[in-house]
């Protein structure tokens, strides 16, 4: 019986999704650990938070003056927007793990499969985008 050979292209993947996503929990961690201990001031003082959580998603956002989708980005720099950056990167580990294929399968010359992982993400992208409101954001 032969061993079954794992394609370098999946390896690739697989490797960069799980180092990927490792870092981005690591990277959570830590903007956890600056938010919690006041390294920056948050956008929502933590003593106004928890009579905040009782209110609708809407009278949340109203009452915090908190922006609607991706309007956070201009809020980085907050101690409380700042845990934002690893949950992004760990969402898009497969933007970026498909983005490693698209060459290599252009390298070995599968047309079809590197079609794919394009259409991929572009369908990905669009939908992190927020631009086809699917009504959560």
């Amino acid at each position: 019986m032969s061993a079954i050979k794992t394609p370098k292209e999946q390896i690739t993947y697989a490797n960069l999704l799980f180092y990927g996503s490792w870092g981005a929990l690591a990277l959570m961690l830590v903007t956890f650990l600056i938010y919690v201990f006041g390294v920056l001031t948050p956008h929502v003082p933590m003593e106004q938070i928890t009579s905040l959580w009782s209110h609708p998603v809407s009278e949340y956002l109203e009452k915090a003056n908190v922006p609607h989708g991706w309007g956070w980005v201009a809020l980085i720099g907050q101690g409380d927007f700042l845990n934002f950056i690893g949950v992004v990167v760990l969402a898009g580990m497969t933007i970026v793990c498909y983005l490693t294929l698209i060459p290599a399968f252009l390298k070995e010359k599968q047309t079809i499969f590197a079609v794919i992982a394009v259409l991929e993400v572009l369908v990905l992208t669009l939908a992190a985008s927020g631009i086809v409101g699917g009504g959560g954001h």
